[in-house]
């Protein structure tokens, strides 16, 4: 379980590398991922930033505005296309996705992760194991929840480095 005291801002900082990734799609590794949505939550909420979680069962909604869906978005394949052609920054959070996606689904993320923007939206597919298609190699960035709570800052020619 994540503290909220202590891990605030370790989740912060995860954000923080989240929106400074080159790609578009990030696969996040987390031991307990209903505790890092939630501290995403608390992140929106503060920051204003735009996160939106996506599950099979409500779609896209906003964590920053509780209760504000996007309609039309309960399949994954319609939480893609309005990703797509969102002209707003935001992050998406894809939280019960199966690993194995339709092809249909790895086109719009291929698309996606090819489409050069201003807004610089982010697709963060959150899960307990850092899986997703091999169609998507080198299309998307890695990260872990547990690689950040362990990362130590580091002298290096004059700075601080993590």
């Amino acid at each position: 379980m994540i503290d909220n005291k202590a891990e605030l801002p370790v989740v912060q900082k995860l954000l923080d590398r989240i929106v400074q990734s080159a790609q578009h799609i990030v696969a996040l590794q987390t031991s307990s991922v209903a505790d890092t949505v939630a501290q995403m939550r608390v992140l929106a909420m503060r920051g204003g930033t735009s996160i939106y979680a996506w599950d099979p069962d409500g779609g896209l909604a906003s964590l920053r505005e509780s209760g504000m869906h996007v309609p039309g978005s309960k399949r994954m394949s319609d939480a893609l296309r309005y990703v797509l052609q969102s002209m707003h920054f935001g992050i998406y959070l894809f939280v019960d996705y199966e690993p194995h996606l339709k092809p249909a689904d790895v086109l719009l993320l291929r698309r996606i992760s090819r489409t050069p923007t201003s807004n610089e939206r982010k697709l963060v597919f959150v899960s307990g194991r850092n899986e997703l298609p091999e169609e998507l190699d080198g299309m998307y960035d890695r990260l872990a929840v547990e690689s950040e709570l362990h990362r130590t800052l580091r002298l290096r020619d004059g700075r601080w480095v993590t």
